[in-house]
């Protein structure tokens, strides 16, 4: 069968190896001049590093696996790291119980309320009756109003803009359910993870079983179009060498946005409950210093005045070998995939960012900085408003050969590579049929996970 795959992020590649190693012939198609999307890398100069910050869980055990299947030199290795908080134009260390009780911003009721609605959200399964209500209403009814005026609303703020309004309360409940999943249950401090060599050592590997499986992989080509044919299966036309091929099937995991624009009419559902699917973009700013800029992984930023989300320290999770002894820090800034600032000039954005870098860390000095590079990316994840599951397009089309898996059917977790394996690994398993895959199982604690091309 010959497949065709547009889109060489992760979740295209990830597909486009299974899919390869199940004896299909399989063509990606990857706009970009090099696949990841999102985990795509970047050369920094002395080393090379993904483009924009990545972390593993300890419970992201479909990514584990997936990743231990591909290469065991790509299994995550693993680090107790600190957290930081800046409010009230302070920088708090809130990395441990102890230091979390004593978080001088909160009063100990507000502190109460917090711990609980945490708990609270680790406790519910049922994400629909989130969905119907705005992310304000039920922090404000979980937290009380001093908890969320002084750290909800400014996180609200700070990740989504005035954005927040519309967002359901599924959007701040996946977010702090995957997050607190972090804290060890031994230690009740934080372990994150890295892959080594960092997600350009996961696609080499996968553009190498690809192609040793009679697949390819084809970068800086843009598909223009996809239709129906009149013999079965889908014509794609593209900017490629070959302007037209035929598929037997086609797998869309591109932004719903693009889908619009190169699907054939009445191939898709574009327009659902008469809203489209909307996306969060994101402006991040790196820096590579000879030293850290702060000794925490993540600090959460609750100050209207800082142009960007948060301080992603990534050297402070990263082994110094895997950036030739620098520091790399990422500062992010998510808005609206349409916000104007999303075309602002780069030495605007420089000099705002560092601005607010120094505003936060008076003592930073920027003759430490190395370099500076400005990374952006317009459709980072899709805006949970309320009923958003209603909007997400279906797996399956108008046409039986044709196949949407993308971001936007993310409707209760936030955007994470985790999720995209587990995505991936559900449609393998409930379309096995349609692709002749058989003896198919989805759990990452199986020995006989589907991920593993012997078992098949």
């Amino acid at each position: 069968m010959k497949i065709g795959i547009i889109g060489g992020g992760l979740m295209g590649m990830a597909l486009a190896r299974r899919l390869a190693a199940g004896g299909h012939t399989v063509s990606v198609f990857e706009r970009d001049l090099q696949t990841g999307g999102l985990s795509t890398h970047q050369d920094y100069g002395p080393f090379t590093w993904d483009r924009f910050y990545h972390v593993v869980l300890p419970t992201d055990l479909d990514l584990a696996r997936f990743l231990e299947q591909l290469s065991p030199a790509l299994a995550p290795k693993w680090v107790k790291t600190l957290t930081g908080f800046f409010v009230d134009r302070r920088l708090y260390s809130i990395s441990s119980s102890m230091e979390f009780l004593k978080f001088p911003p909160l009063s100990l009721t507000g502190k109460i309320r917090l711990a609980l609605t945490i708990l609270y959200c680790a406790r519910i399964s049922d994400w629909r009756k989130l969905e119907r209500t705005p992310v304000t209403d039920w922090l404000l009814r979980t937290s009380g109003k001093s908890t969320y005026e002084k750290m909800w609303k400014p996180l609200l703020l700070a990740k989504l803009g005035d954005n927040y309004k519309r967002v359901s309360a599924v959007f701040i409940w996946s977010y702090i359910k995957r997050m607190a999943s972090a804290r060890s249950s031994a230690s009740r401090k934080e372990q994150l993870g890295y892959i080594p060599g960092g997600y350009k050592a996961v696609f080499n590997q996968l553009e190498r079983e690809i192609t040793a499986n009679g697949g390819d992989v084809r970068t800086g080509v843009s598909v223009t179009d996809i239709s129906p044919s009149e013999s079965g299966g889908l014509t794609l036309t593209h900017d490629g060498a070959v302007a037209r091929e035929h598929f037997d099937k086609v797998i869309f995991t591109s932004p719903v946005s693009v889908l619009g624009k190169v699907a054939a009419n009445g191939l898709v559902n574009m327009l659902k409950d008469g809203r489209q699917v909307e996306y969060l973009g994101v402006i991040c700013m790196t820096l590579v210093t000879r030293s850290p800029v702060v000794p925490y992984y993540i600090v959460n930023i609750a100050d209207s005045r800082i142009p960007f989300t948060g301080i992603i320290g990534m050297s402070n999770l990263v082994a110094g070998t895997e950036t030739a002894g620098r520091h790399l820090t990422y500062l992010p800034k998510y808005v609206h995939a349409g916000d104007p600032i999303m075309d602002a000039p780069e030495e605007e954005l420089r000099t705002q960012f560092l601005e607010g870098l120094r505003l936060m860390l008076p003592g930073f000095d920027t003759a430490d900085i190395e370099s500076v590079r400005i990374h952006r990316a317009r459709r980072v994840q899709p805006l949970q408003v309320i009923d958003y599951s209603k909007l997400v397009p279906d797996v399956r089309t108008a046409h039986p050969d044709f196949y949407v898996l993308n971001t936007s059917q993310f409707v209760n977790s936030t955007l994470n590579n985790n999720e995209v394996i587990r995505l991936v690994n559900g449609f393998l398993q409930d379309h096995a049929a349609d692709f002749g895959l058989t003896g198919f199982r989805h759990s990452p604690d199986n020995p006989d996970n589907p991920d593993n091309p012997d078992n098949h």
